[in-house]
């Protein structure tokens, strides 16, 4: 039987007992877990001010915590704890935890926990393959040296053809430009109606220098050379037409565009000659005009 003056006593021990218990040490471990598996331990009240998981400063640390969530407990606060080991044994996370206001932690019971190693006692954790050379063909190296090769044979490919390219603009270049290399676009124009005026003096200065060179009168007087390109059956009428269209505008409209296209159109074939002497053109051109 209790005595009945201690039953209130006695209900306020267990009840402060019931509240205390996640406080209490005991030698059991409050959680469990195999090496690299998460384990949690919630609502348990830790007194003091608040705290925080210590930052990890050895990455070989063998348990990993953090606290999911905290919960103010009167003077005291509640906390619900997620951790990890690395490697197998017992710990206490005590040694993971700081004061948020830098105090000391102080009479904390200790949070003991049990990280079990993932294979069971007398297992022998197996070796690591042995690490062999890949083969040579197909392989890293190989398709290096494959792609470099392929670049090479590219840039040189490039190369030479620019070379070649260049080779044939120089040679073309140093081709002296023929009388007939001159003629051939003027004529076009002329033929298309798309010649300007400066061209049309320029053509005209080129065809009777043509005609002066294929009749041999280039040691001629001007005046004595159109004279005899005037009465030349194939240059007579070209030369009048010409001067029909440079010179009289009152006669451009009897000059058809078929009838000087029908005049100028042999000359778009006219052959290379072998020199065209530029300054008998110059000269017999302004005498005509």
């Amino acid at each position: 039987m209790t005595n009945p003056t201690l039953r209130p006593f006695l209900g306020l021990f267990v009840g402060l007992a019931v509240l205390g218990l996640p406080m209490a040490e005991s030698a059991e471990p409050r959680s469990s877990s195999t090496v690299g598996m998460p384990a949690k331990i919630d609502q348990i009240v830790i007194p003091g001010t608040e705290l925080e998981a210590a930052p990890i400063e050895d990455r070989r640390t063998p348990v990993v915590l953090r606290i999911a969530a905290t919960y103010p407990h009167g003077s005291a606060f509640r906390y619900d704890l997620v951790y990890y080991g690395l490697e197998p044994g017992d710990y206490d996370l005590r040694s993971y935890l700081r004061r948020k206001d830098g105090s000391p932690l102080g009479d904390i019971p200790p949070i003991t926990v049990t990280v079990s190693p993932l294979l069971a006692p007398g297992q022998i954790m197996p070796h690591s393959p042995p690490l062999e050379p890949s083969p040579r063909m197909g392989g890293y190296r190989f398709l290096i040296a494959v792609g470099a090769s392929l670049w090479l044979a590219g840039l040189t490919y490039i190369l030479m053809r620019g070379r070649r390219r260049a080779s044939l603009a120089a040679a073309a270049s140093d081709r002296p430009v023929t009388l007939a290399d001159r003629l051939r676009p003027l004529v076009a124009e002329a033929m298309a109606g798309t010649l300007g005026e400066e061209k049309q003096a320029e053509l005209e200065r080129l065809l009777i220098g043509h005609w002066r060179d294929r009749l041999g009168l280039g040691d001629e007087r001007p005046a004595v050379a159109m004279s005899a390109m005037r009465a030349h059956p194939e240059a007579g009428p070209l030369l009048r037409r010409l001067e029909d269209w440079l010179h009289r505008p009152e006669a451009e409209r009897r000059v058809r565009g078929d009838e000087l296209a029908d005049i100028l159109r042999p000359y778009l074939e006219l052959a290379d000659e072998p020199k065209a002497d530029e300054a008998a053109t110059a000269s017999a051109g302004g005498e005509a005009r």
